[in-house]
C-alpha cells in the first residue's frame, strides 16, 4: 500500500508535472483539488489517463472521479478496489 501511495506521488510530480513538490509535501488525506495540491479540471483528464495507463483502471464517470480523487488515500482504495 505505501508503495502505491509514493507511486502516486510520483506520477502527480512528474507526470503532471507539479513543480516544487516533493512526494514528502504530499499527505495521503491532502485534497488532490482547490485548496490542498491545487489540481484542476484539466489535470483531472491527465490524470484518469494516467490511471488507466499505468493502473488498468477505468473511472468511469465524475461521481466515480470525486470518490477517488480526494485524495492520495482514496485513490490508492479506488485502484486498489477495481484492479482485476
Amino acid at each position: 500500500m505505501e508503495d502505491l501511495k509514493e507511486q502516486l506521488k510520483h506520477i502527480l510530480i512528474d507526470e503532471i508535472k507539479l513543480q516544487g513538490v516533493s512526494p514528502a509535501d504530499i499527505k495521503d488525506d491532502m485534497p488532490l483539488f482547490g485548496e490542498g495540491l491545487g489540481l484542476d479540471s484539466l489535470d483531472a483528464v491527465e490524470l484518469v489517463v494516467l490511471i488507466q495507463k499505468h493502473f488498468g483502471v477505468q473511472i468511469g464517470d465524475m461521481d466515480e472521479g470525486k470518490k477517488a480523487f480526494a485524495s492520495i488515500a482514496s485513490l490508492v482504495h479506488y485502484i486498489k478496489e477495481h484492479q482485476g
